[in-house]
């Protein structure tokens, strides 16, 4: 994945609810509130360490519970392969229309991106 801060949003957002509430709220402020440990031990009252100490038990549990299942790797492939179909249909889309129009073609790529769409908003939860 592209960076440490991205990574962690990932399994955040895949794995989040296996953390306990006090590991919620510091890992949510420091990596998407963006809070230093210092700000999120002063505000909750105990040491920069033990905010340190918390966020990386969390860190600590989504990592293996991806490591094992490797549930981001497969959603991660699976949108690259979508995305990929999505860009080969509308080449094929634009080759018909200017070379063949022909209707049982444009109806084919119609039901791949329609496709495709339904994909993406499964994605996104809509």
């Amino acid at each position: 994945m592209k960076n440490q801060t991205y990574r962690m949003t990932m399994l955040f957002d895949f794995y989040g609810e296996l953390l306990t509430p006090r590991q919620k709220e510091f890992f949510d402020l420091y990596y998407n509130e963006d809070l230093s440990l210092t700000e999120i031990a002063e505000n909750y009252g105990i040491s920069r360490q033990g905010v340190r100490d918390v966020i990386v038990r969390a860190e600590a549990v989504m990592t293996d519970v991806e490591d094992r299942t490797g549930i981001i790797h497969r959603f991660m492939r699976s949108r690259r392969a979508v995305a990929a179909i999505e860009q080969a249909a509308a080449e094929i889309e634009a080759i018909n229309r200017h070379q063949y129009d022909n209707e049982q073609i444009t109806e084919k790529t119609t039901t791949i991106l329609s496709s495709v769409k339904t994909l993406k908003e499964q994605e996104h939860g809509i």
